[in-house]
């Protein structure tokens, strides 16, 4: 495994741009990755993948007493550190946080406004000043956004993350900005539980119009791919769209998922668009089930990488999420072909 260092300036040429972070600056190499959201869905896993890796860490939460006890054993040890997003809307009050630190990956995101919790703050403003700060000290930043933010959006959800996403590009700040797509896991993360909890239910109320393919990864995956993100040098600030390898329809996503857990078909009713929608705007307002206006808008519409990096970072193919349809004759498909460009990982 490469040193992981990075250089405290820029590079200021071509040569310096692809320069190994080994190479770079020595006096960076035992600095911790600070991982804010680190107790969290996507950040406990990115913090374990990291750990996994040899990289020393600290856990940025809203609640660090509390935090200790939702992280994994392996990273109870870790140094803990307070951040409030709602709070830290000025790059100066990002100083102390930053303190001793190699690199800042970002994982925070709420799924619903609660106070002073809200979008705008949480999603943008908090993010823009973590990048201004971030660049002032020559830290590159990771920030973990999400895919879909491109087209047309009404969902304040999903206009906060592009008024983040815009915010960290005009800070100057170097590292990337990662677009995962919708994640799954066994365990762990309230609208991953959910959706294979609805999986199993005999009949499964779906939007007739969530129309859009999803390309859903692992977040063990996520997490690994971030891991290995921070190890590269980073003259910019690029995007990583990440997704797994099957693209499909939700109604088909969840079928997916019911194979996998050994049922039978399900029968699917199709539920009106204008009344997902409401039903949508209903669980915002009551703040039941993962279901949203933001999500309502996602699935109408593709949510796939236009070029998914997710097997360049991972030097393999992605976890395959669900199960995939079974063979004429009954059986399973066969595992697809690992590319060749990306059977051995690089390094």
């Amino acid at each position: 495994m490469r040193d992981f260092r990075f250089p405290v300036q820029p590079p200021s040429s071509a040569d310096a741009a692809g320069q190994d972070l080994a190479e770079a600056d020595p006096s960076r190499n035992a600095l911790p990755i600070l991982v804010l959201g680190g107790s969290g869905f996507v950040g406990g896993h990115v913090v374990t993948a990291l750990l996994g890796r040899g990289h020393p860490v600290i856990v940025g939460s809203r609640r660090p007493a509390r935090a200790a006890r939702r992280l994994p054993t392996e990273a109870r040890h870790c140094e803990r550190r307070r951040a409030r997003f709602e709070t830290l809307l000025d790059p100066r009050a990002w100083r102390p946080l930053l303190t001793g630190v190699a690199l800042v990956v970002n994982c925070v995101g709420i799924l619903r406004q609660r106070g002073h919790e809200t979008y705008d703050r949480v999603h943008h403003l908090a993010p823009g000043a973590l990048a201004h700060a971030c660049a002032a000290a020559g830290i590159p930043l990771l920030h973990i956004s999400a895919l879909g933010l491109d087209a047309p959006a009404r969902s304040r959800f999903l206009r906060s993350k592009r008024d983040g996403e815009a915010a960290v590009r005009a800070s100057g700040v170097r590292g990337g900005i990662v677009r995962p797509s919708l994640l799954d896991a066994t365990e762990g993360g309230y609208g991953a539980r959910w959706l294979r909890r609805v999986a199993a239910w005999p009949l499964l109320p779906l939007p007739a119009d969530a129309n859009g393919r999803i390309a859903a990864l692992d977040v063990a995956d996520l997490g690994e791919a971030i891991a290995r993100l921070a190890e590269r040098a980073h003259a910019g600030l690029d995007a990583y769209e990440l997704g797994g390898e099957q693209a499909r329809p939700l109604r088909e996503h969840v079928a997916a998922l019911r194979r996998g857990l050994g049922r039978p078909p399900a029968r699917v009713i199709p539920v009106p668009g204008w009344l997902a929608r409401l039903g949508a705007h209903a669980c915002d307002l009551l703040h039941v089930t993962p279901f949203s206006f933001a999500h309502w808008e996602l699935l109408r519409r593709d949510n796939r990488p236009v070029h998914n990096r997710l097997p360049e970072l991972l030097g393999r193919a992605p976890r395959v999420v669900g199960a995939a349809p079974a063979e004429p004759d009954g059986s399973a498909p066969p595992s697809p072909p690992v590319p060749a460009a990306i059977a051995t990982p690089p390094g």
